[in-house]
């Protein structure tokens, strides 16, 4: 029978049970996620386990990442099909703040970013989302003190900007990377799939096919520009709307013109219907 994590929602609450995780001097890896989870947030769960002691899953459906137009109203919440995968997993501690708890009246601060966070991706696009995440992840730093934290790498633009905050702000925490996980045909797994129709669930994974055959093409010596056409043409070809489709330096995000700039990654997002997807991949 799993084990059910104990779940807090208050910040006392909080600060007590984590007097009692450091007990033995344990270390602590923290999986911040917005809940609805999938095996690619199982898997964040599991490398966290092999880095540290005791687990702590924060479940918060941020608002201040959101845009008035965008989905927090539907996002989705699945909190007893959460709760059941974390304690098969053994997690330690659920913390399950409510918006007042992590926004109380009053609340006037926000951490900004530069460096990776105004490079010209979803910052372009969302220009409202990375205040809003290191707002809360950093609130999620301070209230867990976790000596690491768990990220996707599917988000890898997020990644680079919480990695930076982490380090510039002297917060203790080891930013982690993850892999992103995938269906069977490719499609990088996201609470947000749950969104895309039959038809559009088929012609989703292209999205994936693009990076790989950009890369391909780039491993291969070709052109960055001949390279990206390339990819971007399967990308419109099942149905897309494209925001960006772009390889970036893999370390800062900086453009690059020639291969020869340095390790890259490929990163895209895209519109299918009404449902955004992001992905990358490594080159």
């Amino acid at each position: 029978m799993s084990r059910s994590p104990m779940i807090v929602r208050t910040v006392p609450a909080l600060r007590r049970a984590l007097d009692g995780l450091r007990a033995r001097k344990s270390t602590i890896a923290l999986v911040p996620t917005m809940g609805a989870l999938h095996d690619g947030h199982v898997s964040l769960v599991r490398l966290a386990k092999r880095r540290a002691t005791k687990v702590i899953v924060s479940i918060f459906v941020n608002p201040a990442q959101f845009a008035p137009t965008e989905d927090f109203g539907s996002y989705p919440r699945t909190w007893k099909a959460d709760v059941a995968k974390l304690a098969a997993e053994k997690v330690d501690l659920i913390w399950n703040p409510d918006v007042k708890t992590m926004y109380p009246d009053g609340f006037a601060t926000r951490v900004l970013t530069e460096g990776p966070a105004i490079v010209g991706l979803e910052d372009r696009f969302r220009p409202h989302f990375f205040g809003g995440v290191t707002t809360v992840v950093g609130k999620l730093f301070k209230q867990c003190r976790p000596d690491f934290a768990i990220f996707g790498e599917k988000d890898f633009q997020q990644l680079r900007v919480v990695t930076r905050m982490a380090v510039d702000l002297d917060l203790g925490v080891k930013v982690v990377g993850s892999r992103t996980v995938r269906e069977g045909d490719g499609l990088a797994m996201s609470s947000r799939n749950v969104y895309l129709s039959p038809d559009q669930r088929r012609s989703a994974p292209e999205l994936h096919r693009a990076l790989q055959e950009s890369a391909r093409r780039l491993r291969a010596g070709e052109n960055i520009e001949a390279a990206m056409a390339a990819g971007a043409e399967i990308i419109a070809a099942a149905g897309f709307t494209l925001d960006y489709f772009e390889v970036r330096h893999a370390e800062t995000l900086a453009p690059i013109a020639s291969p020869k700039d340095g390790p890259m990654r490929i990163l895209v997002a895209a519109k299918i219907g009404k449902t955004r997807l992001i992905d990358n991949i490594g080159v």
